[in-house]
């Protein structure tokens, strides 16, 4: 079995890093360096990682990214995504060509906005803008992305260094391709049409931010054809293709020990929405989640087959819950590459 086109199905998985009740934020971290070398060995094409702040998860991908380039020779490296309405876009872009070139052009730099009603906290932390919390995020990725493609960030006002009065200042190291490497998590498909026209990769996930009535699938389908569709009519296509790629909740049972170790996860997860995604509590925007698909490994692969996002996307994101052990994920990695993904179009990376 496989996808229609005859395709090959990119693979990749999305982990928290997360430190949980544990801890033990240093175990955390080396454990989440083993689940990207553990990926690779099983042919994984990339190996993705939430962003948190102020949360017991990973806050500094570039430092995590940094030490994974070094462990393993293969595997891309992901973000997904880091929200810009807080972060340093300049700071960031020397961060990111950093990893790139130690990683030996690795780095799929993920982008958003962010969670504009945190903003109400984060303001406090890190500033106030007066182009409002999207105007402001969407000023820092268009002045990350100028900095990563080498363009002149301002000119010396006097003598700095070897540059003389008047001379083009850059973000140091360049890391040539880094500026074809950059994505946007979108939720509807308005951001889709956006990322498209800004010729950034897109990332949809377990989230829609947009309610039509329609299946999760149909609706995200259709925001990854206007994507396509809007970085063409941009233009980009003639410069190199549009990549997309799809997240979801996949955890299969090869044991009762597989279901145990997810029992509490799947509970949570299922308990706050109806049987079609649509949350059970309010919420400040429209929004549907995906489903969580678990089980017979066989019963997953029949209702992947019939997700109208896998003939569209180019790739396929595993997205692990943001609790559990190093060994469970493993399994997970493992049952997937082995049972699921291989029946969807995937073959392991070499």
């Amino acid at each position: 079995m496989g996808r229609a086109d005859g395709r090959r199905l990119e693979l990749g998985f999305l982990t928290f890093v997360a430190d949980g009740s544990s801890g033990n934020a240093g175990q955390a971290l080396r454990d989440g360096l083993d689940l990207v070398r553990h990926a690779e060995d099983l042919g994984y094409d990339s190996a993705w990682v939430r962003v948190r702040h102020h949360e017991p998860y990973l806050s500094s991908p570039m430092t995590f990214f940094a030490a994974a380039s070094q462990v393993t020779r293969r595997i891309s490296l992901g973000t997904g995504v880091i929200p810009m309405r807080y972060e340093d876009p300049l700071r960031l872009a020397e961060d990111a060509a950093t990893v790139d070139l130690l990683s030996g052009g690795r780095l799929e730099l993920g982008l958003s906005n962010g969670i504009a009603p945190l903003a109400a906290t984060l303001d406090v932390v890190h500033g106030t803008s007066t182009r409002g919390f999207a105007g402001e995020a969407q000023h820092r990725i268009d002045v990350l992305r100028r900095a990563i493609a080498g363009e002149p960030i301002a000119q010396a006002a006097a003598q700095y260094m070897g540059i003389p009065a008047g001379g083009d200042l850059t973000v140091t190291p360049h890391a040539p391709g880094l500026v074809d490497r950059l994505w946007y998590g979108a939720g509807s498909e308005a951001t889709a049409v956006r990322t498209g026209r800004q010729g950034f990769d897109l990332q949809v996930s377990t989230l829609n931010t947009e309610e039509t009535g329609e299946p999760f699938d149909v609706v995200q389908a259709r925001q990854i054809r206007s994507y396509r569709k809007a970085f063409a009519d941009a233009g980009h296509a003639g410069r190199r293709p549009a990549r997309t790629s799809a997240g979801r909740i996949v955890l299969p049972f090869l044991s009762p020990q597989d279901a145990e170790d997810h029992r509490t996860f799947l509970e949570g997860y299922s308990s706050g929405m109806t049987s079609d995604g649509r949350p059970t509590g309010d919420s400040p925007f429209p929004v549907r989640y995906s489903s969580a698909l678990s089980g017979d490994p066989d019963a997953i692969v029949e209702t992947m087959l019939q997700d109208e996002v896998l003939e569209e996307t180019d790739g396929l994101v595993i997205v692990l819950p943001a609790e559990g052990s190093r060994e469970a994920h493993r399994r997970v990695l493992s049952a997937v590459a082995e049972h699921v993904a291989p029946h969807l179009g995937w073959t392991p990376a070499g």
